[in-house]
């Protein structure tokens, strides 16, 4: 097949060259060839060395989206399939999969696109013009690959919902793909059960890259009195409860978030030691402080407060405020676990955001463990951007 070539800039390409997915506008010198927005296209280097395949979008920063570097490696349905089974293999191997991300974008080498799987759902997400177009196709080849396992998809529903896909030139869109069906699934994870929202629900509807994280909580909680902010549909107060902890309060800006939580502590009969509250977490923490209460485990799971490089600065002000006010609450030898989903937010900041709230808190830390979202979402090194989610459990002392 003849494809049209884009030839980078002498000096450009530093990403691809060392292992990443993406190149931006700014590295092409000029494309040769006929192509529309979403094609297929060959990517050499200034001195007409082939350097890979990928799709183009002249409307995005990220100008081709890398799908393969070997010349022998055609975007085919051949090669979809590899790709699709690659990423099945790579979950049954490393994790439950009940419910898991069967395909994390660029991290599965399958850029712009997440499909999750909610028992016996699929919820997918499309957030490039040319993985838009392979869609329908990838999906075809996923449906019959899980059936090999003896897995029946009942459905599959679409979120691409985001305003990223705005970037793109693509309007934002979520609806069914194929027969309608009930878009609320009854899940369980850890031994905990849950109404998920695929159709309403935050992203796909449940946030599976904390699957254990939440599960690494468990074992600090039993009979212990836990506060959980930004408690969402109530998964980490769950968890807690489902250890044996004494009380727990979760807490949320969402009035429906808190609804569906309530529902989740009734669907595992624990509405007598789990309750919820809708408030504004920031507010609501030095008022919990004024009024004396003390929690044995505090857990703080914010939503990411930092989606570029710009904002990074005012994120930095809110996490070190959350954090220093999480501790202030903690009794002498409880536990704090903290996290950050946001990409800019990296370790290193994180860290030291941790490290300034401590001080400021007057508290001393000592770590228990780190960790990183769930092994289906795996980290792709050299594609940074599949490395988001920070999560640190420490004990919390007094300064002596």
């Amino acid at each position: 097949m003849k494809y049209a070539v884009a030839i980078l800039k002498k000096g450009e390409g530093r990403v691809v060259k060392a292992g990443g997915m993406w190149i931006y506008d700014n590295e092409i010198a000029r494309i040769d060839g006929a192509f529309i927005n979403g094609d297929i296209m060959e990517i050499h280097d200034f001195d007409g060395y082939f350097m890979g395949y990928g799709f183009i979008n002249m409307h995005s920063k990220i100008r081709i989206r890398l799908m393969a570097r070997r010349k022998e490696h055609e975007i085919n349905d051949t090669f979809l399939e590899r790709r699709v089974r690659d990423a099945w293999n790579y979950r049954r191997t490393v994790c439950d999969t009940g419910c898991c991300r069967v395909i994390f974008g660029e991290a599965d080498f399958l850029p712009g696109l997440v499909v999750d799987k909610f028992s016996d759902v699929l919820v997918v997400e499309s957030l490039a013009l040319g993985i838009d177009r392979l869609k329908p196709k990838i999906l075809e080849i996923l449906v019959r690959v899980l059936s090999e396992d003896g897995i029946r998809i009942r459905g599959i529903y679409e979120r691409s919902d985001a305003k990223v896909r705005q970037q793109e030139g693509m309007e934002r869109h979520k609806g069914f793909i194929g027969e309608p069906f009930d878009t609320r699934v009854e899940i369980e994870e850890n031994g905990v059960k849950y109404i998920v929202d695929i159709e309403d629900g935050q992203k796909t509807g449940f946030f599976l890259d904390q699957k254990y994280n939440r599960r690494a909580i468990q074992r600090l909680c039993r009979g212990k009195k836990v506060l959980d902010c930004f408690t969402h549909t109530g998964s980490f107060a769950l968890n807690a409860a489902a250890a044996g902890a004494a009380s727990v309060l979760g807490v949320d800006a969402s009035d429906v978030g808190c609804r569906q939580a309530e529902e989740n502590a009734r669907l595992n009969g624990f509405e007598d030691r789990v309750s919820f509250r809708c408030a504004d977490v920031f507010e609501l923490l030095p008022q919990l402080e004024h009024s004396g209460q003390r929690y044995d485990v505090v857990i703080l799971d914010p939503p990411a407060f930092t989606k570029s490089r710009s904002s990074v600065k005012n994120a930095v002000k809110g996490y070190r405020e959350i954090n220093l006010r999480g501790m202030k609450l903690i009794k002498d030898g409880g536990y704090l676990a903290t996290c950050s989903c946001s990409h800019f937010m990296d370790q290193e900041l994180f860290t030291k955001t941790i490290r300034e709230a401590a001080r400021g808190a007057h508290k001393r830390l000592r770590q228990v463990e780190f960790r990183t979202q769930a092994c289906d979402h795996p980290i792709l090194w050299a594609a940074d951007q599949s490395y988001y989610l920070k999560f640190y459990i420490f004990q919390v002392c007094e300064e002596l």
